[in-house]
């Protein structure tokens, strides 16, 4: 793998930068326990993720998304018995969804530094969302001064990856993804002709799953500190 052309290295936020799915799942987990009586958590989740997919093109992704979906799965699975009361603790989680600390995860810090000092590479900020949410969490994340640019779009295809080379004016091959799904991050980069980094997190959302494979252009690592070396060396 060659990596001597490229120039901008774009990094996913959640769950690449700093954790964020377990806080989904937690939610989700909290909401099963208050719905109990209706059916099991596997079915619960199941018909939860259904109403999700549903309102994807309209609510599209987020933690405000999210908590809209939890409450009208809320409504629906318990036929409009759930309490006003349970609906603004539902509230309440997706609230605290929109705080997260944020915390970067184990290495990133050190090893934006490592890339923003060597002076090699424009480093940004390529993730899907609400933007308001996103650029919070990155604000409380600490990381923003590493970055040179900030992209939050509504969904991460091959358009969506032509338009960030469009707008940083450079080449599909200039451009090296580091990112967690191999949806969303990797396989759309791939496509366009651009080089990935793929470092597995320990939860996936279910939308986020498809099959592994392998990709002359693409390499996976257990830890972002790999990368400065990785790059260095080949």
């Amino acid at each position: 793998m060659d990596y001597k052309n490229i120039t901008v290295i774009a990094f996913d936020a959640d769950d690449t930068l700093w954790d964020n799915e377990p806080f989904f799942r937690n939610a989700e987990h909290k909401l099963c326990e208050m719905l109990a009586p209706y059916g099991t958590e596997e079915e619960l989740s199941d018909r939860i993720f259904g109403v999700e997919m549903a309102n994807m093109p309209d609510y599209g992704y987020g933690a405000i998304a999210f908590t809209m979906s939890l409450i009208e799965s809320a409504i629906k699975i318990s036929d409009g018995k759930i309490s006003a009361r349970e609906i603004g603790e539902i509230i309440e989680m997706g609230r605290q969804l929109l705080r997260l600390d944020a915390a970067p995860l184990d290495g990133v810090a050190e090893t934006l530094r490592t890339l923003k000092e060597s002076g090699k590479y424009r480093l940004v900020v390529f993730t899907k969302g609400e933007l308001l949410t996103q650029e919070n969490k990155l604000k409380r994340s600490g990381l923003r001064p590493f970055f040179d640019k900030v992209f939050i779009v509504s969904d991460k295809k091959e358009a969506n990856y032509q338009g960030l080379c469009h707008d940083l004016q450079i080449e599909p091959e200039q451009l090296l993804m580091v990112g967690n799904s191999l949806k969303s991050d990797i396989l759309p980069a791939l496509n366009i002709g651009a080089t990935a980094i793929y470092i597995p997190y320990e939860i996936m959302w279910q939308h986020e799953i498809i099959d592994h494979f392998e990709h002359e252009r693409m390499r996976q690592v257990s830890n972002i500190r790999e990368l400065p070396t990785i790059l260095q060396t080949l």
